[in-house]
């Protein structure tokens, strides 16, 4: 397929732009408690614009030091000392003929109310001492939890404090007061002003995922009785006046908004809150009316956070209907994010006339030179993002540690500018499996010169991936294993199917090092009693079809991602599913997205949780639980029990091998049950210490 659209030029204002790619705002942390750019961060972005992207919008870039700061590491354009490092900082990007536009942000009542006054202090402190940061972040994660959970922390400032904190926010709320609405709107004026002196080609107002701009848009944070609340055009007015205060502060500049067009509040069955569609469109119109340059239509917030940021069970294009109301509403140039992975798709959308530019937010963490691949021909080489969620999950988790955000299909993201070496000098390396862990492997190795063989006992390579797979709503998941067997083999590794390794085979090899990815096996406790019963099955038969049961009683033991994925595929077909889970809430442990998109698909199919209870025995006619709470004994008639309870090493193998070879490692699964990118980034990490002896 051809991408004549994909890659024509395109003006936002009197900016243009190469191609119709945007890679859009995403925070992952590489930043500093300044504000200021780090070379890392520099070189991060940077390889997206050698990738190809014809715009490239910077992460959520603080106005404003004290109420408007949203993490620690965080990019900043709220001080006139930012302007330098800005301007060095978009020279790199303009180098490779990428346009660079800032966004500028505040969260409101999204921020967490640890950051709320702390980035101040954290500057000055920071200058006094480098010691700093590296105490600040051992504290962090335990202290901040603390003191969020105790709320000893300042109120985040929101429109107005009656809608409370958001979901994923913790601590507490207040108004802002008038004057510190005006301050703010001057605020953000400032900081395009500053992205302009810095050189950069234009700005994006964040005014979606429930952010302060958006937030002042909704009935539902929005409960001022001032002039700027109440009615559209009263709640409207603090982005109209950035805007207008925008363009007499630097005229022509261009200016994207990015908008939720629905907070989507319907999709949790809460009818009536904050607004849909409908208000999305009119306040699109009135955008258009006062000279914005384009429109990045986006939906949801972090109330509604699966309809912002999707699970791998969100199709493509399931946001069109929402970017056609859109588009039909106004001709302003639209960008979209629409779930697109491929080129294909991208030009699909663009032809269909549904928007001017694609958005590609998380294929670009995965794959920075997407574009380029695009458009040489070499689409299949593509890194696809496969939609699990592990790109926020870390940003989130590592924020308090003072890293970055990782991927789990791009080791390199963060490491732009480390290449391996080209060391292997073509030893042989003999791999042991050709799941993720073991294909990622693989992959790393040929980039180092090694020459590579990998055993995979099975007829296909995935592993517990190639299972999850099979699940018609996770089929992206897969997409990784596919990826990485192309890779494998376009750098001339050799992947020998239907062939488990053994002693004989692997001495014929001579490898210089093995690397055992013999990934895991379900747990099944020969301590419980009637566990050899034959209505007693571990999870991967359901996945296998080893069984295809129907219209059954049928308790899953463990509420994992995998208990809950069974869960789900067992309901859909009618069975009566009980879940079954001993901690006191339903999927611990697990990223809070996957738990939401799952439980609602289990509760419209009528399945039950049970928390707080242990599988006690497996009876002739079901299962016997404890009650660990009220200390009872809860009978469960079952036709089928499913068990979900972890993976054990595969490790059979391993003692031999050790005894027979040098330099034997192991990874994945292989090492400790985990997900995909425990199991990927367990390979960067052997990979990297193999050293090569002569």
């Amino acid at each position: 397929m051809s991408y004549d659209i994909l890659f024509s030029p395109f003006k936002i204002g009197n900016c243009e732009i190469k191609n119709r790619i945007v890679m859009p705002p995403m925070m992952m942390g590489f930043g500093q408690f300044d504000g200021t750019p780090t070379e890392e961060m520099i070189t991060y972005y940077e390889e997206r614009a050698k990738g190809g992207a014809g715009l490239i919008a910077t992460e959520i870039t603080r106005i404003d030091d004290k109420t408007g700061a949203a993490a620690f590491n965080q990019l900043g354009i709220s001080q006139d000392y930012h302007v330098e490092p800005l301007r060095t900082f978009a020279e790199r990007i303009h180098v490779h003929g990428a346009k660079f536009f800032v966004q500028l942000h505040h969260p409101g009542r999204q921020n967490v109310g640890l950051m709320v006054g702390t980035i101040p202090l954290c500057i000055a402190m920071d200058r006094l001492t480098k010691k700093f940061g590296k105490l600040l972040f051992k504290l962090a994660p335990s202290a901040g939890k603390f003191l969020l959970h105790h709320k000893i922390v300042p109120a985040a400032a929101a429109p107005s404090k009656e809608a409370g904190v958001s979901y994923f926010s913790e601590g507490r709320v207040r108004s802002l007061r008038h004057g510190e609405i005006k301050k703010l709107v001057e605020s953000f004026a400032l900081g395009a002003a500053r992205a302009q002196k810095a050189g950069c080609d234009g700005v994006y107002l964040h005014a979606a995922h429930g952010y302060l701009i958006q937030q002042f848009l909704s009935p539902h944070t929005n409960r001022r009785t001032d002039e700027y609340g109440g009615s559209l055009e009263n709640r409207m007015r603090f982005l109209l006046e950035i805007i207008d205060g925008i363009k007499k502060v630097c005229p022509s500049f261009p200016i994207v908004v990015r908008l939720s067009v629905d907070e989507l509040y319907s999709r949790l069955g809460q009818t009536g809150r904050g607004y849909t569609i409908t208000d999305g469109v009119e306040i699109a119109k009135r955008l258009e009316s006062v000279g914005i340059d384009a429109l990045d239509v986006s939906c949801a917030s972090y109330d509604t956070f699966n309809y912002w940021l999707e699970p791998s069970t969100f199709s493509y294009g399931w946001r069109t209907d929402m970017i056609r109301a859109i588009r039909d509403a106004v001709s302003l140039p639209i960008i979209a994010v629409n779930v697109i992975r491929t080129p294909d798709e991208a030009e699909r959308q663009l032809t269909e006339g549904l928007s001017d530019f694609v958005a590609l937010g998380r294929p670009h963490i995965a794959d920075p030179h997407w574009a380029n691949k695009a458009q040489s021909g070499r689409a299949s080489e593509i890194k696809r993002c496969i939609s699990c969620l592990y790109c926020f999950e870390s940003m989130q988790t590592n924020a308090y540690a003072g890293k970055h955000g990782e991927c789990s299909v791009n080791l390199f993201l963060g490491n732009e500018n480390q290449p391996l070496p080209r060391d292997g000098e073509g030893k042989t390396v003999a791999v042991l499996g050709a799941g993720p862990a073991g294909l990622s492997t693989a992959e790393l190795l040929l980039l180092r010169g090694f020459n590579v063989v990998v055993f995979e006992k099975e007829s296909r390579a995935g592993g517990q991936v190639a299972l999850a797979a099979s699940e018609a709503l996770k089929a992206r998941i897969g997409w990784c294993v596919t990826d990485l067997e192309n890779a494998v083999a376009r750098l001339g590794g050799e992947i020998r199917y239907s062939t488990a390794a053994t002693l004989e085979n692997l001495h014929a090899l001579s490898p210089y090092s093995i690397i055992a990815a013999t990934g895991g096996s379900p747990i099944v406790p020969k301590s419980i009693d009637g566990i050899d019963k034959p209505f007693v099955y571990p999870s991967t038969a359901v996945f296998t079809k080893e069984i295809d049961p129907k219209n059954k009683k049928i308790a899953v033991i463990g509420s994992g991602m995998t208990g809950l994925d069974t869960a789900v595929l067992l309901a859909e077909k009618g069975n009566a599913v009980t879940v079954v889970e001993m901690a006191d809430t339903v999927a611990p442990g697990i990223w809070m997205q996957h738990r939401d998109d799952a439980l609602p698909r289990l509760a419209e199919y009528g399945a039950k949780i049970l928390t707080s209870h242990k599988l006690v025995r497996i009876t002739d006619d079901g299962v016997l639980l404890e009650n660990l709470k009220e200390k009872t004994t809860v009978p469960l008639p079952v036709d089928l029990v499913i068990l979900a309870i972890g993976v054990r090493p595969n490790s059979a193998l391993l003692g031999e091998i050790k005894n027979e070879f040098p330099r034997v490692y192991t990874v994945g699964d292989a090492v400790k049950s985990g997900r995909i990118s425990n199991a990927t980034h367990s390979a960067w990490e052997v990979v990297l210490k193999l050293k090569v002896e002569n």
